[in-house]
Order: C-alpha cells, then sequence, then structure tokens
C-alpha cells in the first residue's frame, strides 16, 4: 500500500471551489510573487555589493531574504500553474520538496527573527560593545545554528508526516503541500504526530519568541531612559521594522501550528499560508528598506544616483 501511494500524484484541490476567486489570485499572485522575487533579490544584492552594508544586521536582514525566497518558490509557482489550467497535479515527490521546504524555512525564519532581536537588543542596550560582540564569527553561528535546526526539524517531521497512511486519498485541500492539510487526508490516529508537532513547536516556536519579547523588553526599558525625543526616535526607527516583520510573521505561524492539524478551517488556513508564504515576503523587503538610510543609499549608489545630494534637496 505505502509504495502505491508513494507512486501517486496528489491533486492540490486549492480554490477550485471558488473558479471566479482563481483568475484574480492568478494575477494578484503573478505581481506578488515578481515583487516579493525581485525586492528579496535586490536585498540580497545590495548585502553583498555594498561595503556599508558589510555589518551583522544586514547579514542577518540577507539571511532573511533568501528564506522568503525559498518559501515563495516552493509553492508559489507550482501554484499558479494550478490556478491557470483544469490540472491541479503534484507529483509525490513535489509535495514532499514543498512540505521540507515550507517545515525548513519556518524552523529557521522562527530561530532567524530571534536572532535578529537580540542583534537589536545589543545596538540599542549595549552600543559601544556593539562590534565586539556581534563579531563576525558569532553571527555565522547564530545563522548556522537557525538554518541547521530548522533543517533538523524538517528531516525528522517530513518523513513521519508522508509516512502517514492515507487509504488511497490523495486530494489535498490546499494549494499547497503544507503538514496540516498532508494530515487531513490520513485515514489513521495521528495524535502522536500531532503531539510531536507540538512538542517541537516550543523549542522552535515559542521559545525564540519568548526571547523576542525579552530582548524588546529590554530595549524599551533602555529607550525609556533616554531623555531626549530624538534619541528615542531613532532607537526606536532601529527596531521598528523588525517588530513588524516579527508580528506578522508569528501571527499566521502560531495559529497555523500550534493547533491540532483538523481543528483549525481549511479556508482561513489556505489564506493564511497565502499570506506567510507570499504577502509577508513580498513586504518584508519594502518594510525595511523604506525605513532604512542605509538600504536606500546602497540602492541609489547602486543606480547612480548621488543619495547625499538627493538628502540635501529632500531637506
Amino acid at each position: 500500500m505505502e509504495r502505491n501511494e508513494s507512486s501517486r500524484n496528489f491533486i492540490l484541490l486549492g480554490f477550485s471551489d471558488r473558479p471566479k476567486l482563481e483568475m484574480v489570485l492568478f494575477f494578484t499572485n503573478t505581481v506578488f510573487y515578481f515583487l516579493a522575487v525581485m525586492g528579496n533579490s535586490t536585498i540580497i544584492f545590495l548585502s553583498v555589493v555594498d561595503p556599508r552594508l558589510h555589518r551583522p544586521m544586514y547579514f542577518f536582514l540577507c539571511n532573511l531574504s533568501l528564506l522568503d525566497l525559498c518559501y515563495t518558490s516552493s509553492s508559489i509557482p507550482q501554484m499558479l500553474v494550478n490556478l491557470w489550467g483544469p490540472q491541479k497535479t503534484i507529483t509525490y515527490m513535489g509535495c514532499v520538496i514543498q512540505l521540507f521546504a515550507f517545515l525548513s524555512v519556518g524552523g529557521i525564519e522562527c530561530i532567524l527573527l530571534s536572532v535578529m532581536a537580540y542583534d537589536r537588543f545589543v545596538a540599542v542596550c549595549k552600543p559601544l560593545h556593539y562590534m565586539t560582540i556581534m563579531h563576525p564569527q558569532l553571527c555565522l553561528r547564530l545563522a548556522a545554528c537557525a538554518w541547521l535546526t530548522g533543517i533538523a526539524n524538517s528531516i525528522l517531521m517530513s518523513p513521519l508526516t508522508m509516512s502517514l497512511k492515507r487509504c488511497g486519498h490523495h486530494h489535498i485541500n490546499h494549494f499547497v503541500c503544507e503538514m496540516p492539510a498532508i494530515i487531513r487526508i490520513s485515514c489513521v490516529d495521528t495524535r502522536h504526530v500531532e503531539g510531536l508537532v507540538f512538542f517541537l513547536a516550543i523549542p522552535i516556536v515559542l521559545v525564540p519568541l519568548a526571547m523576542i519579547l525579552v530582548s524588546y523588553g529590554y530595549i524599551i526599558a533602555t529607550v525609556l531612559r533616554i531623555r531626549s525625543a530624538a534619541g528615542r526616535h531613532k532607537a526606536f526607527n532601529t527596531c521598528s521594522s523588525h517588530m513588524i516583520v516579527v508580528s506578522l510573521f508569528y501571527s499566521t505561524i502560531i495559529y497555523m501550528y500550534m493547533q491540532p492539524g483538523n481543528v483549525a478551517s481549511q479556508d482561513q488556513g489556505k489564506f493564511l499560508t497565502l499570506f506567510y508564504c507570499l504577502v509577508t515576503p513580498t513586504l518584508n523587503p519594502f518594510i525595511y528598506t523604506l525605513r532604512n538610510k542605509d538600504v536606500k543609499g546602497a540602492m541609489w549608489k547602486v543606480l547612480g544616483k548621488d543619495h547625499s545630494l538627493l538628502d540635501a534637496i529632500g531637506h
């Protein structure tokens, strides 16, 4: 049975129950996907070519952009193909790759966002020792820890999820092979898998979130002790972009993965998945660049513009 199941394609039902919505989503998602790829690729390119961005904050931002590219590229092209035509199929191996990518990238991003929060904590609370504490070796180790932990989680959970007996069921009521959707089509008791998901979510989701909250607790306490309004504004501005990204990401991830697979509304699950695998990766580059003078300066430099002159004209 398992051998037979592993040789069959899956049907991703997606939004096939709403045919009028499919064309709207196709064109909307095509635009979002293009913006996500261009925006995150630009962040990576600027972080590599501009010496002013060879700092810990931008090293981690470059990692975040790479993760966002992995999120979108592992699911959206297949989704666009399925939205455009009547065929909604995905191969078994394609489904495995999507599941592995989603679990890996989700875990990596949770930990990476906590690392970025620690970086902002050091920048605001210990500015004189920032470069000493956040030295290149530590940054590499922290990033490697995030990547290895996320991949290890996926190596454990992906085979376990795909090994659940499906009794011939191969219609997935989703547009992507995501773990909650695959658990739903299983014909056996999945409580042990769901329990393991919840257990692993503690070190991968909740502990990083706690570290983020603690870091920002110290940051807020430090900022409130700054007497000048300009100093407080500068400190908050340093962290605001990251706080927005954390809020967008964690609000959807916790809702999706911190509850049993059969409890969440399937329609809600589709739109939430679409939000964090496409909308959030599209917004992240704009959230960071629109509020960051260094990134905007690097962009103007690449475009051959004199950014300092433009700033002077603006003032």
